[in-house]
């Protein structure tokens, strides 16, 4: 039996759920404050130049997202710059390169540890050890510590922590390793380095602006298939109506609702309720720490181009170098050709330098370990701060799911959790997709069970 359901947030969340109702048959309509679509992974435009909030890489094991991708009609292929899996910091930087072959696994990873430079024998050693033990474990930590701990426990240097460890924990969970889950960065090792596909491990860099990428694309999905996607349009309440349905403020009537706002969003929703049933939901969004991102955008001469299309950089705060990924934009876009955007991740402290400051260290940092002086002038620089980018992936971390204990009501975003927690992913596109996916099929399951 169709239903009439309704969204709350076109995030990449919002987006899934949307796009699963509608795949299902389902007349779905889609409530959005802002006028552009994708949340917290959208585009912006600054300077008179589209941006994005955030510079992102994806990975080949977010399976999810390339699948919905090509149902709401997207070729990846065409929209994604596929690279093997490689942390490569500029030369005489300090760094190290390390780049995987295309060799199936888990040779192409022996391979690129075999031919890495800038590592020692000792940490090349550890890295085995690391990922020997790992494989032994089954990917699975059930006692969950902290990533610095998990590291000590099984010996790895200081070097392979600092080049390698330490900015993939950021990157992937964008929360230092001192305070950030063990059990959910396996849970993304897993998931890439140890996945039996070599492509898991594939990275992936948008050509296309975020919004582009998926959120437009899944609208036009919706649309196709009957549904709405309203832009502009605020949720301010929620009311639960006798019959089982939903009223949303003080007009549309829905048999379900999911709820695709951020975690703090979706909370004073809830709040609104006075349920007591919700009460443990809502105490859980509460209780999360934001952790920020921040990309800075500098702008050259159209002819300025990066040997790679990214680059590892090593940050040491000590020294004002805050940048800890640049990413050539042109070699992307043709459009946005002469324009690099340096990421840095948990970058709270960074932040606090403000713009002008923190652009001028990220300038000089680049022109200092890419050699190249013309970095430190750019042309326009626009830093953009995401304060509540994600949550604090901290050990044990009680994270709602989607069943908000409340019948006909779901919520759906990266910081719900998984049934089973040794499949927890942090705070990413995938996550939020995934969310989105699970929580279509469970209000759908939910709704067919009442009426059979």
């Amino acid at each position: 039996m169709k239903q009439r359901y309704a969204v709350i947030g076109a995030g990449w969340a919002g987006c899934a759920a949307a796009m699963e109702l509608a795949r299902a048959g389902h007349p779905v309509t889609v409530f959005e404050a802002a006028r552009t679509l994708g949340g917290r992974a959208r585009r912006v435009e600054r300077e008179n130049t589209v941006l994005d909030n955030g510079q992102h890489i994806l990975l080949g094991a977010y399976t999810e997202t390339l699948r919905l991708m090509t149902l709401a009609g997207q070729d990846p292929g065409k929209l994604i710059l596929t690279l093997p899996l490689q942390m490569r910091y500029p030369a005489d930087s300090g760094g190290m390169d390390f780049i995987a072959p295309r060799l199936p696994a888990p040779l192409h990873l022996a391979w690129a540890l075999l031919r890495a430079k800038g590592l020692e024998r000792a940490d090349k050693l550890a890295l085995m050890r690391f990922s020997t033990a790992m494989r032994w474990m089954g990917w699975q930590l059930y006692n969950d510590c902290t990533v610095s701990e998990l590291l000590q426990r099984f010996d790895q240097t200081d070097r392979l922590n600092r080049l390698m460890w330490h900015p993939l924990c950021l990157a992937a969970l964008n929360t230092p390793p001192e305070r950030a889950s063990a059990r959910v960065f396996i849970n993304v090792l897993r998931d890439s380095l140890g996945a039996s596909r070599r492509r898991a491990s594939d990275m992936l860099i948008p050509k296309a602006d975020l919004s582009a990428l998926l959120p437009d694309a899944a609208a036009r999905y919706v649309a196709r298939h009957g549904g709405a996607v309203r832009t502009g349009a605020k949720i301010t309440t929620l009311h639960a109506l006798p019959d089982g349905r939903w009223r949303l403020d003080d007009a549309d009537i829905f048999d379900g609702v999911i709820v695709a706002t951020s975690s703090v969003q979706a909370a004073s929703l809830l709040q609104g309720l006075h349920d007591a049933r919700l009460d443990d939901v809502i105490n859980r969004m509460q209780a999360f720490t934001p952790e920020a991102i921040s990309t800075c955008y500098l702008q050259f001469d159209a002819s300025l181009r990066l040997d790679l299309p990214f680059h590892a950089l090593v940050d040491t705060p000590e020294r004002q170098h805050w940048g800890q990924f640049v990413f050539d934009r042109g070699q992307l876009d043709s459009k946005q050709a002469g324009l690099l955007a340096v990421v840095i991740s948990a970058s709270g402290p960074a932040a606090e330098q403000g713009h002008g400051p923190l652009a001028q260290a990220i300038g000089a940092q680049l022109a200092q370990v890419l050699r190249r002086p013309e970095l430190a002038q750019p042309l326009w620089t626009q830093l953009i701060t995401e304060k509540r980018a994600t949550f604090a992936c901290t050990p044990d971390l009680l994270r709602p799911g989607n069943a908000s204990g409340v019948p006909g009501l779901l919520l759906a975003g990266d910081y719900t959790a998984n049934d089973d927690r040794t499949q927890d992913y942090p705070a990413t596109i995938e996550a939020a997709v995934r969310s989105g996916v699970a929580a279509a099929k469970a209000i759908t399951a939910g709704k067919a069970s009442k009426y059979t």
